[in-house]
């Protein structure tokens, strides 16, 4: 039987990763839900899988590169990096939220009819194709957090980041003005890792039972 490891989020997605991996048979050693736990890689109670916890942009790299077989990642960062190399047969149903174009509240800004646009996102791919496909240039500003800064502090006109509840733009001043992707969490496994180590397969039907009734709900 392959070593085989799975990468797993930080974050906002990890409390609803672990019921998951728990419903799959993966019960992870009780640090891995520690977000204070320094370690990185964690042990489960299946002989031969461990999970390791990465930023989620690093988790899709793991996998695709072949580090990790498996990952959970949301669908906003697949379709930002476009790697060839991952495979996302599964929707997990969990860390549902939306990818939008955000301005500060009562600026007269509009989409249309513009030209060429300062934005600023850590999504600088899925940005650009998006006002591409309205005839928009988009010059993007790559900032890997406190993205409501550039438009309170006029670093860009417009944002791009990801909205749940839409809090955190209203206590900073902004608003959504376009959704570009709505997200949910997928399971990705490397195309090389699928064909021949028959275990990963057998790990994709787990997920996929295991996520049914996130998805239903």
């Amino acid at each position: 039987m392959a070593q085989l490891t799975i990468a797993v989020p930080k974050g906002r997605i990890l409390a609803e990763a672990v019921p998951l991996l728990v419903r799959a048979g993966l019960v992870p050693e009780p640090a891995f839900a520690d977000e204070n736990a320094r370690a990185l890689r964690f042990a489960t109670g299946v002989p031969g899988l461990d999970l390791i916890r990465v930023r989620s942009f690093d988790a899709a790299t793991f996998v695709a590169f072949g580090a990790a077989a498996l990952g959970i990642v949301g669908n906003d960062v697949v379709a930002e990096f476009g790697y060839s190399e991952l495979y996302a047969p599964v929707d997990l149903g969990i860390g549902r939220c939306r990818l939008s174009v955000a301005a500060r509240v009562g600026e007269e800004l509009s989409l249309d009819g513009l030209s060429h646009v300062r934005v600023a996102t850590k999504y600088p791919r899925l940005t650009k194709a998006w006002f591409a496909g309205r005839g928009v240039q988009a010059e993007c500003i790559k900032l890997n957090g406190a993205i409501e800064l550039a438009a309170t502090l006029g670093l860009a006109p417009f944002v791009v980041d990801l909205v749940s509840t839409g809090r955190t733009l209203a206590e900073n001043g902004l608003e959504e003005r376009a959704v570009i992707l709505e997200v949910s969490t997928r399971l990705v496994v490397n195309r090389v890792a699928l064909k021949t180590i028959p275990e990963v397969g057998a790990w994709v039907a787990r997920f996929r039972r295991a996520a049914a009734p996130a998805r239903a709900a």
